[in-house]
């Protein structure tokens, strides 16, 4: 149920009417932070040390129940930024520039430059990296990029696999490469990483847009608490190490399909990291360290949204501007013994949603399912925009009415995949299942499932998929119901810099 404060209510009538004062459109403020999963007490971690987002949450709808459509940072971005999921596009993985397929695509900002407003990215906004690149026409300027793997510690000569496969070096030249840090805790400024240099790129614009009078759609992008987790050790330092909270249970689920479940992977691309045939799982002191570390980087990222929140105060810029907080896929930090994303489990698909629209005076929460491909058409429509005309499939759906109390829940249930092991796993998931159903990519084999329920918690513990189940039955027609998934695009012509 969404809970309304009556000016919250009066404010976001007012918002979708079309004005709160009469004279100028609303900018976006689009703050997207990678692989940031909830652990943020706005949505009930009371471990976590986030003050500047609670603080956004305070003023704004915070959404307990939005879903990435694909665990993974390039497919997510693509779904947010063409409001298309991956299985309508057959964008599932690097390497695949969406205009080879879609050339008269418009993307999200691309739209509001269309519609007159200054467009403008700072750090991660699409993915770069992997032989994936920015989209250069979305954009009224150059986007300013910036690092996502990088160390303080400059003693190591030449650039780690990770580093140069973010700055789009070959994968056959990378993986000749050293391994880098897992983590990295030195007493260093916030500026010395690349989510401090973007924090400050963004004040600066935000005070150039101030004097300008043109309507801005401006996204920025943070890249931790991403691996590694180099972060300034005063954020390390935010938490006792004794009162970590580990993983209660590190096992597969119970009747969990084999190939649906992630050893290896992302994780052990880094030093200090034991592959799963050494140690499954982690020892605890490992897994100790690990999640500390992903702690500080969402400490770190806060203080730096904190930063650029501030500067659009400053300037009152905020009586004007939708800000959106969006994190692109969810996080495992050792639950069933896995680590990062690229599974169909809850706490790899679930993210933190936070919007805040002008005049909001209290906080709203929602447990409405919401897509990350519903993004781009409510914030059309909250901006007064027409519809998007691209060639790209359009999924998403608009919660805008929903906001101001106007319509239903946009969603009965949400949608999401994942390949894996020459398998596509295509999810629903309402209020209290997911249904997982694996197909292979190639041959005739029988689809396999899994089938999870909620209601003792986010973990998937046991399977409990039976062929004659009404939940099963339930759920596959509506799986059924979605169309069939696009088969996987091409790699694009090899473009590496």
């Amino acid at each position: 149920m969404m809970k309304y404060h009556k000016t919250v209510l009066i404010s976001i009538v007012w918002l979708v009417a079309g004005r709160l004062s009469a004279q100028q459109p609303y900018n976006v403020l689009f703050l997207l932070v990678d692989d940031l999963r909830p652990s943020i007490g706005a949505f009930g971690d009371k471990f976590a040390h986030a003050p500047q987002i609670d603080r956004l949450a305070q003023t704004a709808h915070v959404f307990h129940r939005a879903y990435t459509n694909q665990a993974v940072c390039v497919a997510s971005r693509y779904n947010l930024l063409l409001g298309s999921r991956s299985t309508s596009t057959g964008l599932y993985d690097f390497g695949r520039a969406f205009r080879d397929f879609y050339p008269g695509a418009v993307t999200m900002p691309e739209h509001f430059k269309r519609q007159g407003y200054y467009t403008a990215a700072i750090g991660k906004v699409f993915h770069v990296g992997h032989n994936t690149y920015n989209d250069e026409q979305s954009w009224s300027v150059p986007h300013e990029y910036d690092l996502v793997v990088e160390y303080a510690d400059k003693s190591n000569v030449g650039a780690t696999r990770e580093e140069a496969l973010f700055a789009n070096v070959p994968w056959n030249q990378a993986n000749q490469l050293m391994k880098g840090k897992a983590w990295e805790c030195l007493d260093v400024s916030d500026e010395t990483y690349a989510d401090g240099r973007v924090a400050q790129k963004a004040m600066e614009r935000l005070t150039t847009l101030k004097a300008q009078n043109q309507p801005f759609f401006l996204a920025v992008g943070f890249a931790r608490p991403h691996l590694p987790f180099s972060v300034p050790k005063k954020y390390w330092d935010l938490y006792n190490p004794d009162e970590i909270p580990m993983p209660q249970d590190q096992k597969n689920p119970k009747g969990s399909l084999p190939y649906a479940n992630k050893r290896d992977g992302e994780i052990v691309q880094y030093l200090e990291i034991p592959s799963a045939a050494e140690s499954d799982p982690f020892p605890d002191s490992l897994t100790r360290r690990l999640i500390h570390g992903y702690y500080a980087g969402v400490s770190y990222v806060d203080a730096q949204i904190g930063k650029v929140l501030a500067k659009l105060r400053e300037t009152g810029l905020d009586k004007n501007t939708i800000v959106v907080l969006w994190g692109d896929h969810g996080y495992l930090l050792g639950e069933m013994g896995m680590w990062t994303k690229h599974v169909n489990h809850e706490l790899a698909n679930r993210i933190p949603l936070i919007i805040r629209l002008p005049g909001t005076e209290g906080r709203v929460d929602t447990e409405a399912l919401i897509e990350t491909v519903d993004i781009y058409p409510t914030l059309t429509a909250l901006c007064g925009l027409p519809r998007p005309n691209g060639d790209q499939p359009m999924d998403g759906k608009s919660f805008a009415d929903f906001l101001a109390h106007r319509g239903a829940e946009p969603r009965q249930y949400i949608y999401h995949c994942f390949p894996r092991e020459g398998r596509l796993g295509r999810a629903i998931r309402d209020a209290r299942y997911r249904l997982i159903a694996w197909k292979p990519l190639h041959g005739r084999e029988d689809e396999q499932y899994e089938l999870y329920d909620y209601k003792g918690g986010l973990v998937e513990k046991e399977n409990i998929w039976s062929a004659d189940s009404p939940i099963f039955l339930r759920l596959k027609a509506l799986l059924d119901s979605e169309p069939t998934a696009a088969p996987f695009r091409p790699e694009s012509k090899i473009k590496y810099k």
